[in-house]
């Protein structure tokens, strides 16, 4: 397998279980973003300095670049986006919202990187987009549909979708950003924003501190770490996909441990979506095959 394939693979599946440590949390979305963004960035800083203490080569990574701020500030986007979204909207009408990050990721890829993707990955990408609607289709109630929170909310998903390609390409175009730092940046002001415009979350108790900080100190950077590192080895466009696989997974830690049962047509798109990315690491494999022989 590709190596960027497959840390990409690793970073989604890690990344699977953060929704359930969210509803165990039973914080609020300002809460969760003002302590996720907070810890998850604080790691990712951590990081970042430590590639400055202790280089891995003679090039240390560069941060006085346009590419080092606009990774903070699409970081601030997707973190600050995601939260709002999801207080503002139905989580199915974020969720399809944020399945378009592969469009934009190969809209991006080629207008910045000149990548161009071959009929086969739109194909697939329709495909999963397809099964991501169709498996959040019923958790969506038809009076939410027509109001402006849920119209904002929606809003905010295609922010998160359009910033998350905007990271990958980054990272791709300039292998020599720091970009752990930038996220860490980042992460750490939408925290402190959030802890100014939702106070409440400085009194919460022990047992939501936990949860959250199983998602913030270690789900969060671990995963985004492994993905921001894929995106410097395959095109932002195979990453944006795999990680959608996150977006059927998540839901099943929380039936598997909240007991909510999963309706028929949740199957059924779940089912799309996974047979579709087999379908793609297949094709990637033949790829790599190919480009070996």
């Amino acid at each position: 397998m590709n190596p960027g394939i497959f840390l990409a693979l690793l970073g989604t599946l890690i990344l699977t279980p953060d929704a359930l440590f969210m509803r165990l949390s039973e914080l609020s979305g300002g809460e969760m973003v003002a302590w996720r963004a907070t810890q998850g960035g604080s790691i990712f800083f951590l990081i970042g300095l430590l590639q400055f203490i202790w280089p891995i080569s003679e090039e240390k990574p560069k941060v006085w670049r346009k590419s080092f701020l606009a990774l903070i500030f699409v970081q601030m986007a997707n973190v600050f986006c995601f939260a709002y979204g999801i207080f503002l909207a139905p989580v199915a009408i974020v969720l399809i919202a944020v399945a378009t990050v592969p469009v934009f990721s190969i809209i991006l890829g080629y207008w910045v990187l000149k990548e161009v993707v071959d009929f086969k990955t739109w194909l697939i990408v329709i495909v999963v987009f397809f099964g991501v609607a169709l498996s959040v289709f019923g958790d969506v109630n038809s009076n939410d549909l027509y109001n402006y929170s849920t119209a904002l909310g929606g809003l905010c998903g295609l922010v998160v979708a359009f910033s998350l390609a905007c990271n990958f390409v980054i990272i791709r175009k300039d292998k020599e950003v720091a970009f752990p730092l930038a996220l860490g940046t980042g992460g750490i002001i939408c925290g402190f924003l959030a802890f100014s415009f939702w106070p409440s979350a400085v009194d919460i108790s022990s047992n939501s501190l936990f949860y959250i900080s199983i998602t913030g100190l270690i789900i969060l950077p671990l995963s985004f770490i492994l993905l921001s590192r894929a995106a410097r080895m395959t095109p932002a466009s195979n990453v944006s996909i795999i990680m959608l696989l996150e977006t059927i997974l998540g839901p099943l830690w929380v039936w598997a441990f909240i007991s909510e049962s999963p309706k028929f047509i949740t199957i059924i798109g779940g089912a799309i979506v996974i047979l579709a990315l087999i379908y793609f690491f297949s094709i990637k494999r033949k790829q790599l095959e190919h480009n070996n022989s």
